[in-house]
Parts: C-alpha cells; sequence; structure tokens
C-alpha cells in the first residue's frame, strides 16, 4: 500500500501500539473501527507491520563483513551475561567500533541489518539484545516488547553500558568507541553520553528521549542528534536537550527531517523515508568517520 494513502489516525495509533502494550489483535481491531472514506484502516494497519525480510540490504554472508554472535559479561544487569551480535568489516583491524542499540523490543532483524550496514562503512559493530536474560528476541516484535518491559529498565541500561564496555575493550577496537541507537535506542545513547564521559568518542541517537538536563554537563562526547518532524512524544524533550547542551557548552549537531514520523529509518514499514534516512545515515557514518578514525 502507498504510505501516502495511509491515514494519520492509523498512523497515530501504530505509534501508540508500538510503544505500548497494546497486543496486535488490539492494535488492528481498533484500526478496523476508525472510519475512512475510500479505504479500511484495517488494510491501513496491516500494511504498517515490519516486513523484515524485503527490508534486508545487507545478507549475514556479504563478503564485505565478518558476523557472529558473541557474549560478555554484565554484572549488575539483568541476567550476568549478555548476547551480542557482533558484526567486522573483512580484513585484520584494529577497527573503530560502534554500539548499535535497538528499540523496545530486543534485537530484531532490522537492526542486526543496521550493524551490518555500520561493518560495511568500516565500523566493528556489536549490537546487544536486552532480551537474552529471557532467551533473546523471540522472532516478533508483539513478543519481544511484552518481555522488554517485563525487563528491568534501569538493569537493561546496565547492560548497554557493559556492552559498550566489552566493545571497547575487544582486541579488534582501535580503542574509539562511539554508540547509535533508535526510538529506545536512542534514549539509551544518550544515557551511555552521559554514563561512559570521555569512554565515548562519539553519538548519535535517533529520536531518543533526552537525558535529564541536569546530567547533560557530564557529556564529553560529540553529539549528532536525529529528530523527525512528526513526533510528539520524543520532541517533548528536544528544546530543553538543546538549551542544557548550550548552557553546558557540549559539541552537538541536531538536525529535525522534514515530512518525518517517528521511526522514519527502519525501512522495514511505511514509516520510513529513504531520502531522510539515507541523508541521516551518511551523516551518521561521516561524523563516526571524523571522531573514530
Amino acid at each position: 500500500m502507498d504510505k501516502k494513502r495511509i491515514d494519520k489516525r492509523i498512523y497515530d495509533l501504530y505509534d501508540q501500539y508500538c510503544h505500548s502494550q497494546m497486543s496486535r489483535r488490539e492494535f488492528l481491531s481498533r484500526a478496523a473501527a476508525i472510519g475512512i472514506v475510500g479505504g479500511s484502516g484495517l488494510a491501513m494497519a496491516e500494511a504498517l507491520l515490519p516486513q523484515y525480510a524485503k527490508a534486508q540490504t545487507i545478507s549475514f554472508t556479504d563478503k564485505r563483513i565478518k558476523a557472529r554472535y558473541v557474549n560478555y559479561s554484565s554484572p549488575g544487569g539483568n541476567g550476568g551475561e549478555m548476547r551480542g551480535y557482533l558484526v567486522q568489516p573483512a580484513g585484520e583491524g584494529p577497527f573503530p567500533a560502534v554500539l548499535v542499540i535497538h528499540e523496545n523490543r530486543g534485537l530484531n532483524p532490522h537492526i542486526e541489518d543496521v550493524a551490518r550496514r555500520a561493518a560495511v562503512a568500516g565500523f566493528m559493530a556489536l549490537a546487544p539484545d536486552a532480551l537474552t536474560p529471557l532467551g533473546g528476541y523471540p522472532g516478533n516484535d508483539d513478543d519481544g516488547k511484552v518481555m522488554q518491559k517485563q525487563l528491568d529498565r534501569g538493569k537493561i541500561m546496565i547492560d548497554m553500558l557493559n556492552g559498550a564496555k566489552y566493545l571497547r575493550g575487544h582486541k579488534l577496537c582501535n580503542g574509539k568507541l562511539g554508540a547509535t541507537g533508535f526510538c529506545f535506542g536512542g534514549g539509551v545513547t544518550n544515557y551511555l553520553a552521559v554514563e561512559l564521559g570521555d569512554q565515548l568518542n562519539a553519538a548519535v541517537p535517533f529520536y531518543g528521549t533526552a537525558p535529564k538536563a541536569e546530567d547533560v554537563s557530564r557529556i564529553s562526547a560529540p553529539l549528532l542528534i536525529h529528530y523527525a518532524e512528526d513526533d510528539p512524544r520524543v520532541n517533548a524533550t528536544r528544546a530543553g536537550y538543546e538549551e542544557a547542551l548550550k548552557a553546558a557548552g557540549r559539541s552537538y549537531e541536531m538536525h529535525v527531517y522534514e515530512g518525518t514520523r517517528h521511526g522514519f529509518h527502519n525501512n522495514s514499514t511505511p514509516r520510513y523515508n529513504e531520502a531522510a534516512a539515507k541523508l541521516a545515515w551518511s551523516r551518521t557514518t561521516a561524523f563516526f568517520g571524523k571522531h573514530l578514525t
């Protein structure tokens, strides 16, 4: 379905579905009940559900990369040991490293694809799975978001922090670390910028909620911050974040992408905006190239 035909009310309902405990059945039922002239709310809702196989851009077996799953220790986290998807460029290294942090549903195929994209761009990428203590990403986002909600959020942050430390200390890392993440992962990226201080060399949150204003002065890493234009929930924290960054004298770039919605970088659903996603990603890889190599 052409995304331009999808009613704004369906997009808004989908955003609510993604960020709450609403089930897929309830999402589809509520969409079907929305009266739309010349269209079907149910069909529009079904079109918004992710299609990960069709969205893959880099194969697991691409010869430009080497990909594998690894375990790392995570004291203080939800399970003590975490699993992540580690992807490096082909070659001997060492490589600049980037932590890639998923949304609120565990390490799904889209985020694994983003990690492979980072490796193709020349970075060793680790994408941790917050759901490791519960058996890992279950194969679908609906169960994934329910599982992630069951975990202690503060300990998830520790698990991601330990992933960053593991990656920075990896024998193939050149000693420079970046972090990027999407939605929940964008918020985690901001958290890592605060907690890691000068141990983080660059941070690129995509539509993530801002840290507390009083914590911004603890940030050392330069920031490249991406926002969607139509994203009221996240954008409510944007102005305050920029004000705090200016007050603290921190180095940052902030971009708002016209005509986009929350999730515009995710090419598995019609929220995807190709032009904005490509621009944001090219800015991201150039930013990491500048600060990590």
